[in-house]
């Protein structure tokens, strides 16, 4: 049996692991959901044991001859523990807001615009864990990807710089800036490393437990949107990835850094370039509102790709928009609806092209480099009309992705280390 990689993509609802070989071909692939009858109280517990049973569920002579693995989290889940390395609170997920006036405290010394001024934001859930009772007791702050990390190392506070960006590391300077230095919580802020980087052989006794080589590497691993783009395999600046998703989602890999708050659009460093982008609320979510797998399938064999509508929708499932339109108040735009439905098929994805051609066009117009190729994640990557369609709004070539899982992504890393992200130049 040949060495193996394991790459593991934890989520909000489950938890996804690929295991590669050094041709980087798949050798097995699994998945576990979390149990849904668990409570906040107890969500440490679950991810844990959701990383040993993935790890587990891996047959046993593969499983044996797995020679590194990297984990990536949801961007911001995070949380404290104590010098055991114990949940001293219950974690706070990417999307709790619980820290709405520590982000408010945040503006008066963070630079106007940073993507910390966030109630989301991991520096403000650390400034908002800091006024808890249990604070006293803490001695690390993790995201999900770094805590579950440790639980194989066993070197608590250790992050790498894409789970970081959101806690104010500067991955320019490779250092914390000076007003985050500032802060009174800066005795626990973690150690941050370059993703791909070297961590440390797994622990003697968690080897034993899951049969894992002694000598297996742990490897820092990312977020799991940046996962999913490097499983994505390119690495040129101009190549861009679009995800078809519930919603609309733009990564494109840019010479120039590009931040701009007010459209929620920010960059990750990726070796010498920037990984940039943005998320509009319009997407797959607004035609499945509408339309079956089915009949989406059906009615899109009756479209011609090379003729346009003169329909202009603006699809959303309600008011409010931040990319590329900055307007929460935004309505939706369905209307006139046609009689035909292929002919509504037809307006609906033709108007969430000319959005995602717009988006293209936003990042550019901030200095980003000019999109030359477009790779699709997502369901919707899959109908070939819809892919015609933005080919002829975006001018340029566009291709379904070979692969799209933030595990495969993460499996990169363990196999390539800190070479992967060399590769970005």
């Amino acid at each position: 049996m040949a060495d193996t990689y394991l790459g593991i993509d934890f989520g909000t609802s489950g938890a996804r692991a690929v295991l590669i070989d050094a041709n980087q071909t798949i050798v097995y692939e699994t998945r576990i959901d979390f149990d849904q009858h668990s409570d906040d109280q107890n969500l440490a517990t679950v991810w844990q044991t959701a990383l040993f049973d993935l790890i587990t569920q891996i047959p046993f002579a593969p499983r044996t001859k797995i020679r590194a693995i990297a984990i990536n989290g949801t961007s911001a889940t995070s949380l404290i523990c104590n010098a055991l390395n114990q949940p001293v609170l219950p974690p706070l997920l990417y999307n709790d807001a619980r820290a709405q006036s520590k982000a408010i405290e945040l503006q008066s010394i963070a630079p106007p615009d940073h993507v910390v001024l966030s109630a989301s934001s991991s520096l403000a859930k650390l400034l908002w864990f800091s006024k808890q009772p249990e604070f006293k007791k803490a001695r690390y702050f993790m995201h999900q990807a770094d805590w579950l990390a440790s639980l194989l190392h066993g070197k608590p506070g250790i992050s790498d710089y894409h789970n970081s960006l959101k806690l104010g590391f500067d991955p320019a300077e490779l250092r914390y800036p000076y007003w985050v230095l500032a802060l009174p919580v800066v005795h626990i802020l973690p150690k941050v490393v370059q993703p791909g980087t070297f961590l440390g052989r797994i622990q003697e006794k968690t080897a034993e437990q899951l049969s894992l080589p002694s000598d297996c590497r742990i490897i820092a691993g990312t977020t799991d949107s940046i996962a999913a783009f490097l499983a994505s395999e390119t690495n040129q600046p101009g190549h861009a990835v679009t995800s078809l998703g519930s919603t609309l989602v733009l990564k494109l890999l840019s010479r120039t850094r590009v931040e701009a708050a007010q459209y929620g659009i920010y960059s990750h460093r990726l070796g010498d370039l920037w990984l940039t982008g943005g998320a509009s609320n319009t997407g797959g979510a607004v035609i499945r509102s509408f339309f079956s797998d089915d009949q989406l399938q059906t009615l899109s064999t009756n479209i011609n790709p090379a003729v346009a509508t003169n329909l202009d929708y603006y699809p959303l499932l309600k008011p409010g928009e931040r990319f590329p339109v900055n307007d929460p108040l935004l309505q939706p735009r369905l209307l006139p609806r046609p009689d035909d439905d292929t002919a509504f098929l037809h307006g609906l994805l033709e108007s969430i092209a000319k959005i995602e051609a717009q988006g293209y066009q936003l990042l550019e117009q901030l200095g980003a480099s000019k999109p030359s190729l477009v790779l699709t994640a997502g369901g919707g990557a899959h109908n070939p009309t819809w892919t015609a369609i933005r080919e002829r709004l975006l001018d340029i070539d566009v291709r379904i992705s070979e692969h799209t899982e933030a595990a495969y992504g993460s499996a990169l890393l363990a196999v390539n280390e800190q070479n992967l992200i060399a590769s970005y130049q």
